[in-house]
């Protein structure tokens, strides 16, 4: 019925059987944004949000996420992740996330480095809700992917989101 490795044949969907597969060293990095006002902005770099420091709230989670993306995403592989590195930067805009996940594993991480980005977004807007409450949580996406059987992978161009081919280079 389906050519998809997450449905059967009669097409349910299963777990990818990834036994087969060499282990490797894995990595994923993603970003995404949270989009604020500017009186947010300003908080965040004044240290002034009441309920404190927004960034590192975000960050804890963000790691959390990660750890806890298979118990999130049904199909999801539990796997040993060997690294998470959380970058939360306020801009002037809002703030920009950017997470890295590595494993050695059977199977890639890149929706762990996701998981960690959209739960650090969603920390930074409980964190922040007072002041903001049009916050938005905008750009999630994938950049790069190293390892594997189907080797690296980069971010070449625009997102899906303009209609054009985001594409990806082997690097």
């Amino acid at each position: 019925m389906s050519d998809l490795p997450h449905l059967t044949a009669t097409g349910t969907a299963r777990m990818v059987d990834v036994s087969d597969k060499d282990v490797t060293r894995r990595e994923a990095t993603a970003t995404g944004q949270v989009r604020l006002s500017a009186e947010a902005v300003a908080a965040l770099r004044d240290n002034a949000v009441p309920k404190g420091d927004a960034l590192a709230v975000g960050r804890i989670a963000g790691i959390q996420g990660a750890k806890r993306t298979p118990d999130l995403i049904p199909l999801c592989h539990p796997l040993p992740l060997t690294g998470v590195d959380l970058d939360l930067e306020v801009i002037d805009t809002g703030v920009s996330i950017t997470a890295t996940v590595r494993t050695t594993g059977r199977t890639g991480v890149e929706m762990e480095a996701l998981t960690a980005v959209s739960v650090a977004a969603l920390s930074v807007i409980d964190m922040i809700k007072a002041i903001d409450r049009a916050a938005v949580i905008t750009d999630v996406r994938v950049e790069a992917k190293g390892g594997g059987r189907r080797g690296d992978w980069r971010r070449s161009g625009p997102d899906h989101a303009d209609g054009t081919d985001a594409g990806g280079d082997s690097v």
